[in-house]
């Protein structure tokens, strides 16, 4: 759980501040938004109590951090999920 938490508050949020990586989001509760509906395949907080990182079980916690690594490596399309959040909460990407 510790991870999960300091790669959405800390590193994502750090690296998205790099003018190279042209990231959609900067902010950690985006990241956290991202990340969680990924993982549950929908709007997280209809999947999970909150806060989310009290009720995440250790598989969708290891789900989390699997998904931020492959975000900060590259191998997963940041843009794509993010569009497909927004999608899953019936807003369109700016």
């Amino acid at each position: 759980m510790q991870e999960y938490l300091h790669l959405t508050r800390e590193v994502l949020p750090e690296m998205a501040r790099l003018q190279d990586t042209c990231w959609p989001v900067v902010n950690d509760h985006c990241f956290q938004r991202i990340v969680l509906d990924t993982i549950c395949g929908g709007v997280w907080y209809n999947h999970i109590a909150r806060p989310a990182y009290r009720h995440l079980t250790d598989e969708q916690a290891q789900a989390a951090v699997n998904l931020c690594r492959e975000i900060l490596a590259g191998e997963a399309d940041l843009h794509a999920l993010n569009r497909q959040s927004l999608s899953w909460r019936g807003k369109a990407a700016a």
